[in-house]
C-alpha cells in the first residue's frame, strides 16, 4: 500500500513540473538550449516570483544534455515590458546550469527576456517572452468582480428606465402641465439623484 501511495505521489509530482515546464520557452543558440520561463506558474500580478534559466549543451552521450556552469559570467539579462527596460541580477541555482532571478511583477501582460554577451565564447543574442502575467482574478475567492459586475448591469438598467420615463413625461400627448406632471418631475429628479449617489458610492468601492 505504501509503495503505491509513494508512487501515486510521484505521478502528480512529475505531472506537476511538466505542466509547470510546457509553459517555458525554448531556443537554441548552437550548441546551448536556453529555457526561460517563471519559478510560479500562472505568474500573478503583485506576487513575488522568480524568473528561471536552463542552459545545457550536449553531454557526452547522443541525445542527452548536461547543465551550462557559470553561464551568466559574460551574459547579461534584461526584463522587458513595453517601453520599459531592467537589467536583472541573475542567481545560481545548487543545480547546475539552472539559474534565477527574483521579480514582482507590477503589471498585467507580456514579459520578455534580452539575454546578450556570450557564453564560453558563442554569441547570444536572443530575445524570449514569458507566459503572460495574469490578474489576481484568477487565484481570487470568493471572486471581488461578480458584484460589481452586477451593480453596473444594475445602475445601466435603472438609467435606461428613467430615460424612457422622462420621454414618456415630455410627450405632448400625455404632459397636461397640472400637479401630476410637477410631482412626477419630482419622483424622476429623486431617483436621478439616487443613481448618481449609487454610483459614487460604485466608484469608492471600487
Amino acid at each position: 500500500m505504501k509503495v503505491i501511495t509513494v508512487s501515486v505521489l510521484g505521478l502528480l509530482l512529475s505531472l506537476g513540473f511538466a505542466s509547470q515546464a510546457f509553459a517555458h520557452t525554448t531556443v537554441e543558440v548552437e550548441p546551448y538550449k536556453i529555457e526561460i520561463g517563471w519559478g510560479l506558474e500562472p505568474p500573478i500580478v503583485g506576487i513575488r516570483n522568480d524568473i528561471v534559466f536552463k542552459i545545457t549543451e550536449p553531454g557526452e552521450v547522443p541525445g542527452q544534455y548536461t547543465g551550462v556552469s557559470n553561464a551568466f559570467r559574460n551574459l547579461e539579462a534584461t526584463a522587458l515590458f513595453g517601453g520599459v527596460s531592467k537589467k536583472i541580477d541573475i542567481d545560481s541555482d545548487p543545480r547546475i546550469g539552472y539559474y534565477f532571478s527574483p521579480i514582482i511583477p507590477t503589471k498585467t501582460g507580456t514579459y520578455t527576456m534580452d539575454l546578450k554577451g556570450e557564453i564560453n565564447g558563442v554569441p547570444i543574442n536572443v530575445q524570449i517572452p514569458v507566459e503572460d502575467v495574469e490578474s489576481t482574478a484568477v487565484l481570487d475567492f470568493p471572486p471581488t468582480s461578480g458584484s460589481s459586475n452586477q451593480d453596473v448591469t444594475s445602475l445601466k438598467n435603472a438609467i435606461s428606465s428613467l430615460q424612457r420615463d422622462v420621454s414618456t413625461l415630455n410627450d405632448g400627448s400625455e404632459n397636461d402641465g397640472g400637479a401630476a406632471y410637477d410631482f412626477a418631475i419630482f419622483g424622476l429628479s429623486i431617483a436621478a439623484a439616487a443613481i448618481i449617489l449609487a454610483i459614487i458610492a460604485l466608484i469608492k468601492r471600487k
